[in-house]
């Protein structure tokens, strides 16, 4: 979830808590307001994660030694909250939520600003953007009044969002200016890199939009945006009147713009790939900032105008209803709660509601979501605010009814939990392996080949450890091993888990199985140990075996083997396992060059079977 970080003094001022400064010095007063603010958080579905100093934050980024707290040091909070609650990634909002939850505060109306479309700035889309960053939206805050407080918040929350619904810049880039500096009206326009010409935020050179992408690629922050634009054969660009460039979305602004301390009137556009998500953002910073402009809550649209002609204001402030029938509140949470009742829970999450009084929806609540209030998408979010208002602690715990009168396992579990008891009373240890694997581990260090048609692969891995998941329980079972080479011997180890295998007759692409494995290891290769389990196993199942040249197809109470070439094991001491006709699995000795791979020293042998093909 993301976190936010926040100044103790400026949250308790900002929710009205009767502490001073001077009060919150004493260690008592400061733990007892703790406690009261991680109740305030529990009950609203947030969480108080930690409490630091600015000092202590950079100190362990620095990696240095820590040191005795100074009493003037900030106290900071650190909050988590849920990754779908843009509203709450700064103070503004998050001060703002806890106010009205508390009854402190009504909620705002937001407006926009009572001017004219001929009256209104005007953004004008040029059609070659549609190449690189299509859609484009603004707004404008007139007369705000920053502190150092609130601009590092404002300059904060973008960043929050950057990382967070932007999507590290790639769906949205958000550029603020300062609008006294530049002349409407604006132009989104995307030109080839050679053409763009400005200087950058922070720089007092001027570089041409390709010179630029050298220069940023030793940026530590900056670098990790360029990939999104640098192959393209044009850069989006945004011009006032006088073609002085406002930004170059989505890596950086343009100087002449920047906002700072003094500035009244902010600019705010975004630029995005996916216009919703650009429409969310935009919300999420006006209305929280809106409330330091000179007339509160009120914000100056700004006409977007398209190649095509169409044209569209922003931002979209409209409040959207929800109808939500009040029984299937009541069902879900518990307890019988009137429609007064649910009415007033609501506006304690920031949401109107009214009771339907049309023919047959007396039973319905209509909802009216705010701008602010984006994660509202199903009824099922209406009564999830409904329970967060009224409290978990409140609702009295129930049974769970159940339609069929009684509860039963899968047979697949009961079947793999009988399993285990069997091989473990057979000496084996069971262990539990990751899901996911690097694809060498899966294929190169089995000496297999990967043909593409199995292995269902994980987009964008944050570690080369999990690059797929699994096709073989083998991998994991050999690491373990390896992992535990100086164990004495003989190591017995088994395995019960699922693997996926692509499929294209499910809808997903992908089928899960559950795959039972052993491993015997030690002087020997435990072979005939090997074996030996497999007929227990078939045995216990009721399964009897039948030469190959005797079996009958589809004979359900026999199975056979019959000689392998897998590349994992070692030629000539395999066997493939067949039942009711069917493959279900191999064992053998595992090759040497696969134990040299995974760094096992002694020899063993390996058996993995498909559990399902028993059912």
């Amino acid at each position: 979830m993301p976190m936010v970080s926040v100044g103790r003094d400026r949250l308790f001022a900002a929710l009205g808590k009767p502490y001073t400064k001077e009060e919150l010095k004493d260690e008592e007063v400061s733990e007892r307001a703790k406690r009261e603010f991680d109740d305030d958080c529990f009950r609203f579905g947030i969480e108080l994660d930690d409490v630091t100093t600015e000092k202590a934050i950079v100190r362990k980024e620095k990696h240095l030694d820590e040191a005795e707290a100074d009493e003037d040091e900030e106290v900071i909070y650190k909050i988590d909250i849920p990754a779908n609650r843009y509203d709450l990634l700064c103070l503004e909002g998050l001060s703002q939520a806890l106010r009205i939850f508390e009854k402190k505060q009504e909620v705002p109306q937001y407006k926009l600003a009572n001017i004219s479309k001929e009256s209104m700035m005007k953004m004008h889309v040029t059609p070659e953007t549609s190449l690189i960053r299509p859609h484009v939206v603004c707004a404008v805050l007139r007369g705000v009044t920053f502190t150092e407080a609130s601009y590092n918040s404002f300059i904060d929350l973008q960043d929050k969002l950057h990382q967070n619904i932007c999507r590290r810049r790639t769906l949205v880039a958000i550029g603020t200016h300062d609008l006294d500096t530049v002349q409407t009206p604006f132009s989104y326009e995307a030109l080839p890199p050679s053409s763009i010409s400005f200087v950058p935020l922070k720089q007092v050179k001027k570089f041409r939009a390709d010179e630029l992408m050298e220069f940023y690629k030793s940026d530590l922050k900056l670098k990790k945006f360029l990939h999104i634009i640098e192959n393209s054969k044009v850069y989006p660009v945004i011009y006032d009147k006088n073609r002085t460039v406002l930004s170059l979305p989505p890596i950086i602004n343009g100087a002449h713009s920047a906002i700072t301390l003094k500035t009244k009137n902010v600019f705010i556009e975004c630029t995005a790939t996916d216009l919703t998500k650009a429409k969310i953002v935009l919300n999420t910073i006006v209305t929280a900032f809106s409330s330091y402009c000179e007339r509160k809550f009120e914000i100056e649209p700004v006409e977007v105008i398209y190649p095509d002609g169409k044209s569209y204001v922003y931002p979209d402030l409209s409040v959207y209803t929800m109808d939500v029938s009040l029984s299937y509140i009541n069902s879900r949470i518990g307890p019988s709660l009137g429609a007064d009742e649910v009415i007033d829970l609501l506006k304690k999450m920031q949401l109107g509601a009214q009771q339907s009084v049309s023919g047959n929806k007396s039973d319905t609540i209509t909802v009216l979501v705010p701008p602010t209030r984006s994660d509202i998408l199903h009824p099922c979010d209406v009564m999830e605010d409904v329970a967060i208002a009224y409290g978990y602690n409140n609702i009295p715990p129930t049974m769970p009814a159940s339609s069929s009168g009684s509860l039963k396992p899968l047979v697949l579990n009961e079947f793999s939990d009988m399993l285990r008891s069997e091989i473990a009373m057979n000496g084996y240890t069971e262990v539990l392996n990751f899901t996911l694997c690097s694809w060498k581990e899966n294929f190169d260090l089995l000496r297999r080949k990967d043909d593409k048609s199995k292995a269902v692969v994980v987009g964008n891995p944050r570690s080369s450890d999990f690059e797929l998941v699994r096709t073989t329980l083998m991998p994991g079972i050999l690491k373990s091993v390896g992992h535990n080479k100086d164990h004495p011997k003989p190591i017995k180890v088994f395995e019960v888990g699922d693997v996926a295998i692509l499929d294209e007759t499910k809808d997903v692409g992908a089928t899960n199985r559950r795959q039972l494995a052993a491993l015997y290891c030690g002087a020997s290769s435990g072979f005939e140990l090997i074996h030996g389990l497999v007929d227990r196993i078939m045995e216990v199942l009721g399964a009897v075996f039948v030469p190959k040249g005797d079996a009958v197809s589809g004979d359900t109470a026999s199975y056979y083997l019959q000689r392998a070439e897998e590349p994992e094991f070692l030629p000539g001491v395999q066997a493939s396992i067949y039942y009711k006709g069917k493959q279900i699995g191999t064992f053998g000795v595992v090759h040497p060059e696969v134990l040299r791979n995974f760094d096992i020293p002694d020899p063993c042998s390996y058996v993995e079977m498909n559990m399902e093909s028993f059912l």
